[in-house]
């Protein structure tokens, strides 16, 4: 079985997001690594130090929500965009908008969760963070 991860760059505040994420998914990390814990860490800046280098935070059924902080020291430039989406199909309506709720807290709504055409209910938006989501709960689907 296939698994597709998503991993996010952030400009500096990943930490934030996914202590964000984690108190809407309700779940732990499951790895947390700063850049001082990684080769030459301890030649970086204290302040580039102490950012993550990799984090990682379960998010349903062996699906991992993953990211990193991009360092421009390190010549790592992050280019904002709308060429991705991170889609989630939970497992009931109440969960699907309790998600959608949580996520789209401080963010911009781009479409209501609701019932569409198709028989789902779905909504989309952008977060607080820039990331955009989407969140769709079929109950036909099995």
């Amino acid at each position: 079985m296939t698994i597709v991860n998503s991993y996010l760059n952030f400009s500096g505040n990943t930490e934030e997001a996914f202590n964000f994420y984690k108190s809407v998914f309700g779940t732990e990390f499951s790895a947390l690594v700063r850049f001082k814990d990684g080769p030459g860490g301890d030649k970086m800046s204290p302040e580039n130090a102490d950012k993550i280098m990799h984090i990682a935070l379960p998010v349903g059924n062996g699906n991992l929500l993953m990211a990193t902080d991009m360092i421009e020291s390190m010549g790592q430039i992050l280019k904002t965009g709308n060429n991705f989406s991170l889609s989630i199909t939970p497992g009931s309506e109440e969960e699907a908008l309790k998600f959608f709720n949580g996520l789209s807290e401080g963010g911009t709504i781009e479409a209501p969760f609701k019932k569409e055409f198709w028989g789902a209910y779905f909504g989309m938006f952008l977060d607080k963070f820039g990331v955009r989501w989407m969140i769709n709960y079929d109950p036909n689907a099995k």
